[in-house]
């Protein structure tokens, strides 16, 4: 029986370069032995073909939103009605794991029965198909670390929980901003353990640019951001891997300590995540990031306005 479930909602394989990351990403996961399955969802280009040539599980058919990209919450939901494994990893289609992804679930999982492991990538370029045999990873890394350069701790591209956790998810776009920082916050809001791995998962990202999107902007300047955020519940919803309560150190999994930044972030989401109050936390959030806030609410007016143009533009050219 499988253990862990991996899955991603691919980007279409027609860009060569994308094809080609996102190629080395699966045959990665296929790496890590028979404890392990593989979930491709979507149909997009060449999704389907993929998933035959390398014998890993499809579903084609997930929801999608009014723009017509892919439901995180459908991902999630149709994939745990696919697998029995008992524990689940969403990870972005162009991510590098490597064996210590299932050590350190063995030890985090002997010591919760509820968790998240979250943690920083390694950022680097890679623009042809790698050999990935048995072992592979001992002399990869120790190559690809001599130029890699650590993600900061602001974007998440894994998320490793049991399955019977984030049930209720809303209707997020996939590949947009926010939805990852929602998982955070769910996290701690529901009083699991949420772990940053950053010291015992290795994560190596193949970097890539922005020309799947139609202008060609990064994620977080995508219309659809907005919309995830606003479907998070607001800016207060957007936590990070500084928000993590649990740290991997030294094979030991302690409590984060807290310093005098870490007691005012606490103290600041303690409305979210002691009281569950939304209302006095989006207060707090403003108190604690007046200069953040006024800056959140002129970037995402400017969004909303580009988002309600591209959605007219849409239905001119539907009409």
């Amino acid at each position: 029986m499988s253990q862990l479930a991996i899955f991603t909602a691919p980007k279409p394989f027609t860009n060569p370069h994308i094809r080609t990351i996102q190629r080395n990403a699966i045959r990665s996961w296929k790496a890590l032995g028979d404890t392990v399955e593989v979930w491709l969802v979507g149909d997009e280009d060449g999704v389907a073909q993929t998933a035959e040539e390398f014998g890993v599980g499809y579903i084609p058919d997930v929801q999608r939103n009014s723009s017509g990209t892919p439901r995180i919450d459908s991902i999630f939901n149709m994939v745990r009605e696919k697998s029995s494994a008992p524990y689940m990893c969403y990870v972005n289609a162009d991510i590098l794991l490597f064996p210590d992804l299932l050590q350190t679930l063995e030890r985090v999982r002997s010591n919760f029965e509820r968790f998240l492991l979250i943690g920083q990538r390694w950022d680097t370029s890679i623009t042809t198909e790698l050999v990935i045999n048995p072992g592979w990873h001992t002399e990869f890394i120790p190559r690809i670390m001599e130029t890699a350069v650590l993600h900061t701790a602001v974007g998440s591209d894994y998320f490793v929980f049991p399955r019977d956790e984030y049930k209720d998810i809303p209707a997020f776009a996939v590949g947009r901003a926010g939805w990852d920082n929602w998982m955070i916050y769910k996290g701690r809001v529901e009083q699991i353990a949420v772990i940053d791995a950053t010291s015992a998962i290795t994560v190596i990202h193949q970097n890539h640019d922005f020309s799947h999107f139609p202008d060609g902007k990064i994620h977080r300047l995508q219309p659809e951001s907005v919309e995830n955020l606003d479907l998070a519940g607001g800016r207060h919803t957007v936590f990070t891997l500084y928000d993590a309560n649990y740290k991997i150190n030294n094979e030991k999994v302690p409590r984060i300590r807290l310093n005098r930044w870490k007691l005012m972030r606490e103290i600041s989401i303690f409305p979210s995540v002691t009281l569950h109050w939304p209302w006095l936390a989006r207060i707090t959030y403003v108190l604690f990031n007046p200069r953040r806030a006024a800056r959140d609410w002129r970037q995402d007016g400017e969004r909303r306005r580009a988002a309600k143009e591209a959605l007219n533009e849409k239905r001119s050219e539907s009409n």
